[in-house]
């Protein structure tokens, strides 16, 4: 490429050819995610330079005789420092000017940015509409800063046809020992209220931990549970031996009407919450600690009936300490308590995971944290496919489980038990045929 072609539009060329090389999408995503956040700030560095000097890279001064004197003195490398890592710009230099250049974006040395971070989150959250990211960039950068129509409509088409390519595959194939279902909130239309994505992930049986389902609800009501996992079933999905939830009443309706033969977990971290929002500040750290405690389980105590006999006279033992003092967290304590241990029926060293639906959460919150920077999401479908784009990316990171001789055969004895129990053998009728003595 000439070496006259500015590093804004060398970068830009780099995206396009991205989307013509055949790769498979995913990578093709991270790869245009890096380069895009690199073009905005390299775009901001030269739109700032251009209006410091009052014209463009290669305007003649003559043409714009109240531009401040100093040429374009060509670029240097700078890295800059940002949360998703090490960006290098091209920062321009400039020569024989009569004032100290000084970004305001960057500062005096470009080594941090903290204002362009917003921005590139902004600029990503946006990228799920055409419009969006154009006005975003627009606003903050001027017109020059956008990334071309024809890109941004390949970013934007390319995310929904994989996700709704996703959204309808067959499950036939994915065969889970735990599944784990939760809701969070977004902002999608306007004036209302934000509104629920549910969203579906598991562990095989292998000890993999996969996506399987996401979809935009009204609310969390039974019939949205209901709808969300016929979807689910609809599309083969087999039931898991585990079902991990929070105790929203839809949720657990839904999971005892469309998995039934699958055991229930309720989420230890959010039974938590419940109990300290009903204890007084001053007494919470003691309640949180006692809490805990009564899931600490002894080392010689393996899964079964015994480590839950054990957890649930703790259980009886907090009640009856705690219930003068605080009877409130007590009663909710005691709601649908036999639901907290079930966990420990499972591999030991699957406890610590199978326990809570905490580890979505985490990734739940930063897609909310990202969708503040514009307040609410264009539309529904772009809502959906950000929350999709954001997990699917997230869920390769997600961590396994290990899978030991004597685990697995305690999730078979489980299967058996509660999914392919044997059929019972029909005992044949005796003396059908009378022997020929008792004819006589």
């Amino acid at each position: 490429m000439p070496s006259r072609v500015s590093p804004t539009d060398k970068i830009r060329a780099e995206i396009d050819a991205l989307f013509g090389s055949g790769r498979d999408l995913a990578e093709v995503l991270e790869d245009v995610a890096r380069l895009g956040a690199r073009l905005i700030m390299q775009t901001a560095v030269e739109a700032e330079v251009d209006e410091f000097l009052g014209r463009a890279r290669y305007q003649r001064r003559v043409e714009v005789p109240e531009a401040r004197a100093g040429p374009h003195n060509g670029f240097c490398p700078t890295t800059v420092k940002t949360t998703a890592g090490p960006v290098t710009l091209d920062r321009p230099k400039l020569h024989g000017i009569d004032e100290a250049f000084c970004s305001r974006l960057f500062g005096t040395g470009v080594s941090k940015t903290n204002a362009l971070e917003t921005l590139v989150i902004a600029g990503f959250v946006r990228g799920l509409s055409v419009r969006d990211v154009e006005a975003s960039l627009a606003d903050a950068l001027g017109p020059q800063a956008a990334l071309s129509k024809s890109t941004v409509s390949r970013v934007c088409q390319a995310i929904r046809d994989e996700f709704d390519t996703w959204r309808v595959r067959r499950l036939d194939e994915v065969v889970c020992d735990y599944l784990f279902l939760d809701a969070s909130h977004f902002a999608m239309h306007p004036g209302a209220r934000p509104e629920p994505i549910l969203a579906a992930w598991g562990i095989t049986t292998a000890g993999e931990p996969v996506l399987i389902g996401l979809e935009v609800a009204a609310n969390e009501g039974n019939d949205a549970w209901d709808d969300f996992l016929d979807a689910l079933t609809g599309r083969g999905l087999r039931p898991p031996l585990l079902v991990i939830s929070d105790g929203a009443a839809g949720l657990v309706g839904g999971i005892e009407r469309k998995l039934p033969r699958s055991l229930r977990q309720r989420c230890l971290i959010h039974r938590c919450r419940n109990l300290l929002a009903k204890t007084p500040k001053h007494a919470q750290a003691e309640v949180k600690a006692a809490y805990w405690a009564m899931f600490d389980i002894p080392a010689d105590v393996g899964p079964g009936e015994k480590a839950e006999a054990l957890v649930q006279q703790r259980i009886r033992a907090f009640a009856a300490s705690y219930n003068t003092a605080f009877p409130a967290a007590v009663r909710c304590l005691l709601q649908d308590h036999q639901a907290l241990t079930v966990y420990l029926r499972f591999p030991h060293e699957h406890w610590a995971r199978i326990r809570h639906s905490n580890f979505i959460e985490r990734t739940f919150g930063e897609t909310r944290r990202r969708t503040k920077v514009i307040g609410r999401l264009p539309t529904e479908a772009s809502c959906v496919s950000l929350v999709w784009a954001v997990l699917d990316r997230a869920s390769r990171g997600w961590r396994g489980f290990n899978i030991t001789a004597t685990g697995t055969r305690l999730l078979q004895d489980l299967r058996r038990q509660l999914l392919d129990p044997p059929t019972p053998m029909r005992r044949h009728a005796r003396n059908i045929h009378q022997p020929a003595a008792d004819a006589a």
